[in-house]
């Protein structure tokens, strides 16, 4: 019986067991390759909702004194008002940048596994670009722009901590120190909530009346006192519970449970004294832990180094490692406590 040859090309069918049983040839599935990695297309995402989110907020202005004609501006004595909401989105924005370093870091460690995890990448880029257009604004009225971009940023925050929440719970073991150590940090997406609340504070104290600047019937200086330092508690409590993992195997590793700590109880002093008095003591608190946040940087990228490989293995080391963009945060807050100030002593003041 004749038989094909081994490297004949097999026949498209075959009919076995009679006219009505036809056996088709099997074809490998197309597989197309993206041009571009994944990540480069989120940032490119990223960077143009950023611009968009700019632009759209309208044209911005530097600090200083007001024309005399053209646009009004409302009389803001040595412009403390102006000061503390322009301070106010510096705060928003170096909380924004953490999110955004860190967020993406860490979701890119987990690959992206929920869709959702682009979310905070995305939102955070367009929180960043609306302080930073805040940040050189002088405009006594607020932009809608500007306020809408804050507000989704809190929400998002509060929602990315339920998500966190989830995924801790619905392990074995649930809310356990293993879990809270190695799940998702559950307190991380609390920090663009943050950037957010602090973004919105500044586009109301620039509504507020340049005399008396308040924020939800309560004087703006004190509210907001009392609001950053709850924000460094809390975090406090997130930064406490990493480097517990890390057993504190570093000396320094106890500065940012201590520190803000104090920081915020001067805050919390201060609110409680009467307008104008002098807050010497908390304003230096305050560029303590701002300092603190920004040399936080420099102790984690040692802890980088200081992993198998260094800095030779970045690739790796700063996914597994310290995450650099995390200190920042205090930074943060902080100069939302520096803004606080402003409001309270009714001055403007550089260190």
């Amino acid at each position: 019986m004749p038989t094909l040859p081994d490297r004949a090309p097999c026949p498209p069918e075959r009919r076995h067991g009679g006219p009505g049983t036809i056996l088709k040839r099997r074809v490998a599935p197309v597989r197309v390759e993206a041009v571009l990695h994944p990540v480069v297309v989120l940032a490119a995402v990223a960077a143009g909702a950023g611009l968009l989110t700019w632009f759209a907020a309208g044209r911005s202005k530097r600090l200083g004194p007001a024309p005399s004609e053209g646009r009004r501006y409302a009389p803001r004595g040595s412009a403390v008002t102006a000061s503390a909401a322009q301070r106010l989105n510096h705060a928003s924005s170096m909380l924004a940048a953490s999110v955004l370093f860190d967020s993406g870091l860490e979701h890119y460690r987990g690959q992206f596994f929920n869709r959702a995890m682009y979310t905070p990448v995305i939102v955070s880029s367009v929180t960043l670009a609306s302080s930073l257009h805040g940040a050189g604004d002088t405009d006594p009225g607020s932009s809608q722009v500007r306020h809408a971009a804050q507000a989704l940023a809190g929400l998002t925050g509060l929602i990315g901590f339920c998500f966190h929440a989830y995924n801790v719970g619905k392990r074995e073991g649930g809310y356990s120190l293993q879990n809270l150590f190695y799940a998702a940090p559950i307190g991380a997406p609390m920090a663009l909530t943050l950037a957010g609340l602090l973004g919105l504070a500044a586009e109301r104290v620039r509504d507020a009346d340049p005399d008396k600047p308040r924020l939800g019937g309560w004087p703006a200086g004190r509210m907001l006192a009392l609001a950053t330092a709850g924000m460094l508690v809390g975090t406090t409590l997130e930064a406490g519970l990493l480097h517990f993992r890390g057993a504190f195997q570093n000396p320094a590793m106890l500065v940012p449970v201590t520190l803000p700590p104090l920081a915020a109880a001067l805050l919390v002093r201060a609110a409680g004294q009467p307008e104008g008095a002098s807050q010497v003591g908390a304003k230096w608190g305050m560029w303590a832990v701002s300092s603190m946040g920004v040399g936080g940087v420099a102790f984690h990228a040692y802890g980088v180094a200081r992993m198998m490989g260094g800095w030779d293995n970045w690739r790796q080391n700063l996914i597994d490692g310290p995450p650099l963009p995390a200190p920042p945060s205090f930074s943060g807050v902080a100069l939302g406590g520096l803004a606080a100030l402003e409001l309270i002593e009714r001055r403007r003041f550089r260190l």
